[in-house]
Order: C-alpha cells, then sequence, then structure tokens
C-alpha cells in the first residue's frame, strides 16, 4: 500500500512518540523515581527496651528532627521482640531499626540488611562496647558467682538477644568445660538450671531478680547502670555475679528500602545528632554519639552465634 509522504511522516511520529514513552517507562523501572516522590514516609523500629513510656519524648524528638531532615513523616514502630523487627526490615514495614549485635548479625543474614552507625561514648569508637553481667538479689548469699547458678533458676531476655541470651549462654559454657553443655541443655527446664524463662526484655528480668521470682538473670551493664541512674532500682539492691568480655555495640541498620542516597542522609544526620536527652533515655548512654560502623564490626558475634546455634 503506497502512503502519501504527509500520511509517512505523521506515522512516524506516531511511532516516534511510542517509542519515547516505552523508553522512559524502562527507564522508570530500572530507576525508579526521586526519592521525594518515591517515598513519603521512613520507620523507625524499636525493640521493649528502648520503648519505655520514660524514653517517648526522646524518640519523638528524634523522629521529628529526622523528618525535619529527610523531607518525608517518620514514624515508629514499637516491635513486640528482637523477631519482629528483623522481619519487619526483610518485609520492607521497617526501613531503619535499633538492634543490639546479635541482632544485627541475624538481620545482615535474613534481612540483607546492614548496620550505618552504631553507638559509642563520646563519640569514641573504641568505646563503643558494652558487657552482659549476671546479677543476682544482693542479699542472696547461695549465690556469688556464675558457678554457684548452676541448678538455679534463671531468666534469659530474648532468644536474639545479645548480653542477654547470646553472650551469656558462652559464659555458661566456658565456665562448666567440664559439662559438655550446648544451648539446648542449658535453655531446658530441669537440665543444667532448675527452671528456665525468658523475660521479654532486659528491665523486666531486672524486677524478676529484685523481687526474687528467678536466682539470676543476666542484663547489658548500661541498661542495669540506666534503671538504676533512672530509680527503677535501688542501688545495691543487686550484685554483679559475672561479667562477659567486651561486646560489639547496639547499631542503628537499614533494610532493603533504602537507597544509597537516602543512606547517605542517613549517616550524616545520625552521627551528627546530639539530643542529650536521647542518647540518655533510649540509648541508655549519657553523653554517647553515634558513630560510623560496618559489617566488619560484627563478624565476631556471627561467628559466636553459628557456633552455638547452628
Amino acid at each position: 500500500m503506497n502512503l502519501n509522504p504527509i500520511t509517512q511522516l505523521k506515522l512516524f511520529a506516531i511511532f516516534l512518540l511510542k517509542s519515547t514513552i516505552i523508553l522512559a517507562a524502562c527507564i522508570f523501572s530500572i530507576y525508579g523515581c526521586s526519592e521525594a516522590s518515591a517515598k513519603k514516609t521512613f520507620t523507625i523500629a524499636y525493640a521493649p527496651n528502648e520503648s519505655t513510656e520514660q524514653s517517648t519524648d526522646a524518640r519523638n524528638g528524634l523522629a521529628k528532627d529526622l523528618g525535619m531532615a529527610l523531607g518525608m513523616e517518620v514514624k515508629e514502630i514499637q516491635a513486640s521482640d528482637y523477631n519482629a523487627i528483623i522481619e519487619a526490615l526483610r518485609t520492607g514495614k521497617a526501613d531503619m531499626a535499633y538492634l543490639g549485635a546479635l541482632s544485627v548479625a541475624l538481620a545482615m543474614e535474613r534481612a540483607n540488611a546492614e548496620p550505618i552507625v552504631m553507638k559509642a561514648p563520646n563519640g569514641d569508637k573504641k568505646l563503643a562496647t558494652y558487657r552482659s553481667v549476671f546479677i543476682a538479689k544482693s542479699d542472696n548469699e547461695r549465690i556469688n558467682t556464675l558457678r554457684d547458678a548452676k541448678g538455679k533458676k534463671i531468666a534469659f531476655v530474648d532468644p536474639n538477644s545479645t548480653s542477654g541470651n547470646l553472650v551469656p549462654t558462652s559464659e555458661i559454657m566456658n565456665a562448666f568445660p567440664a559439662e559438655k553443655l550446648n544451648s539446648d541443655i542449658i535453655h531446658t527446664n530441669g537440665e543444667f538450671f532448675e527452671a528456665v524463662s525468658f523475660s521479654g526484655k532486659h528491665q523486666a528480668g531486672l524486677q524478676a531478680v529484685i523481687k526474687g521470682d528467678v536466682d539470676v538473670v543476666p542484663i547489658s551493664d548500661q541498661i542495669l547502670a540506666s534503671e538504676i541512674a533512672n530509680g527503677n532500682a535501688k542501688e545495691g539492691a543487686v550484685k554483679i555475679i559475672h561479667s562477659s568480655s567486651p561486646i560489639p555495640a547496639e547499631a542503628m541498620i537499614i533494610g532493603k528500602t533504602v537507597s544509597p542516597e537516602l543512606k547517605t542522609k542517613l549517616v550524616r544526620f545520625l552521627t551528627t545528632y546530639d539530643n542529650a536527652a536521647y542518647f540518655a533515655k533510649v540509648i541508655k548512654v549519657p553523653g554517647a554519639r553515634f558513630v560510623p560502623t560496618s559489617k566488619e564490626d560484627y563478624e565476631a558475634i556471627v561467628t559466636l552465634n553459628h557456633n552455638i546455634n547452628q
């Protein structure tokens, strides 16, 4: 069929327009739209330890400040446990979370998440560690060392807690080498301990010891100090019977929903954030600041978890 030159020109223009639209759609699907138009809200997940009533205003303060820096609304999830946070990162329901070292390691493996900053006293990365301590009631004369805890009632924090379960499990195994212990024996009622439970958060374990509901609990030394400083436990109510080696500090970790551009903005904001109330009430270390971190800082915890639980 022969077409006149004008008709041919019109058809070519239509073809060119359609091709341009298709090409633009392909580019859009590959690269996405801009950060501002693509993402309207940013969600942070906190564990029970950081989601206390005393820290509400400080958490809200960070959300407001971060929202202004990012130009988007910042929301908060108060998760029931560490697994819920990791799952939220995996499914994209959370963009960032504040987690302990073991949960950081698990999130790296399960959710392809990435730690970007860690807490550090006075902003010094050399001090970016804490310890797991075993505590008993001060007037409990039967328990003065970790070896005295055998056959007693113990409450760990959460299966995915670093200082509340993973490291304490390792410390117990090391304290009783002849027993040839493993995680299953340690966590089974009537095996190594008379009774084993999980308190859900460090603060609950501390109160269980004070009330006499359990004999021993492992707890973060920084959370213990914070609870005493805030008047939630009396000075001298409990005694430390064992302390672990240093543990990599908690980190802010981002999920797959965070683009490289947004990651850069987050690191810049967090490493310059200096709200004293936030670090005192949420992070539990007055005077602390966030410093850059990476997956390499948590490789030792990844290895320890594999050795004990896999």
